[in-house]
């Protein structure tokens, strides 16, 4: 029968193959009622066959909830969120919730029209990337009656729950581990800041670092599109025509830099000593790389696991608390950074 001709399967249907009551089928969907080992082996074995799935959504009318996590992050290529979604994926994995993903492109007109058709289908929780949303969004969230975990960041008031690091912090850490290894001259390439606050935030601690040590940035770059090897190349080449003398560049991302590191390697500098670089995000993928890249580790499995965590235990009527859960990032100083 072509696609277009077929009815959806019912409880009868279920029923008919399994040969016991519609009723006795619906307890045992919804794993509610006192039901046989055997009865229920038998409906689920017939439903399996027929390829039958429930109606969530008429069960949904009556509790006001399906049993889904919307999960609003701002990209799926940048490698950072799909260790995020692993983290939250097996948080989940033995329960019944489901994680469903929405992607904003870093646009706060996109995240409230994500965020809207979510909430729609009244979701048991949701889990969004950042602190700085649109009042719209805010108050969608504010108003959604779930569990509401914001996650990447803890510089700023969460609305409900928090977990992330923050990346103030994690900025001025970076900047104080190159002052001590010696470095004066600093040169820094990363995304444009405007839409990308967490970015934004690591720069900010980063200056400020540096100019408690005396210290400027004396060259800089940024760019607006996709976070990739060729794209480090090229503005690592740019900057070090323009500023030779400098001995040491920050990227605000991994990508970014191990594309410099490879430029650099290809020219022949002597990384670390003449010239250093670091990264952020510790990307696994980049673990093949010739050299390592200094970089710090954002906490990605574990910020996806303990929000998906703060969502369960909010369900299971556990004591589980609101504010933060900042994680402590630390410095893989790798192939590219001195050790002081």
């Amino acid at each position: 029968m072509p696609p277009s001709d077929r009815r959806p399967l019912t409880l009868r249907d279920v029923s008919e193959a399994s040969g016991v009551s519609e009723m006795t089928v619906s307890r045992v969907l919804r794993n509610r009622g006192d039901v046989s080992p055997a009865t229920r082996e038998k409906v689920l074995e017939a439903a399996k066959t027929l390829g039958y799935v429930p109606n969530k959504i008429a069960g949904a009318l009556a509790s006001q909830q399906v049993n889904l996590v919307a999960v609003i992050i701002p990209s799926v290529a940048n490698m950072v969120f799909p260790e995020v979604l692993g983290g939250i994926s097996r948080a989940l994995e033995e329960t019944e919730l489901q994680p469903v993903v929405g992607v904003t492109d870093y646009s706060p007109d996109k995240e409230e029209k994500v965020l809207y058709e979510m909430l729609s289908w009244r979701p048991s929780g949701v889990i969004i990337a950042g602190l700085e949303h649109s009042d719209a969004s805010r108050a969608m969230l504010a108003a959604a009656g779930i569990p509401v975990v914001e996650i990447m960041d803890t510089d700023g008031a969460p609305i409900d729950a928090a977990v992330g690091i923050s990346h103030r912090r994690a900025g001025r850490e970076m900047g104080k581990a190159i002052l001590e290894a010696g470095y004066r001259k600093i040169g820094f390439m990363g995304t444009k800041l405007g839409l990308d606050h967490r970015a934004r935030k690591r720069f900010e601690g980063f200056t400020e670092a540096l100019a408690k040590g005396g210290v400027e940035i004396q060259d800089q770059e940024f760019y607006s599109d996709g976070s990739a090897l060729a794209k480090g190349r090229e503005m690592t080449e740019a900057m070090m025509i323009r500023s030779p003398d400098l001995d040491f560049l920050y990227y605000s991302n991994d990508m970014i830099g191990a594309g410099g590191l490879l430029w650099l390697t290809e020219k022949g500098y002597d990384v670390p000593d003449r010239l250093g670089c670091a990264g952020f995000n510790d990307v696994q993928l980049l673990q093949g790389l010739p050299r390592k890249l200094a970089t710090m580790d954002s906490c990605r499995q574990e910020i996806g696991r303990r929000a998906a965590e703060i969502i369960l235990g909010r369900l299971n009527g556990d004591d589980t608390p609101t504010g933060k859960v900042e994680l402590t990032p630390r410095i893989n100083p790798g192939d590219t950074l001195r050790l002081s």
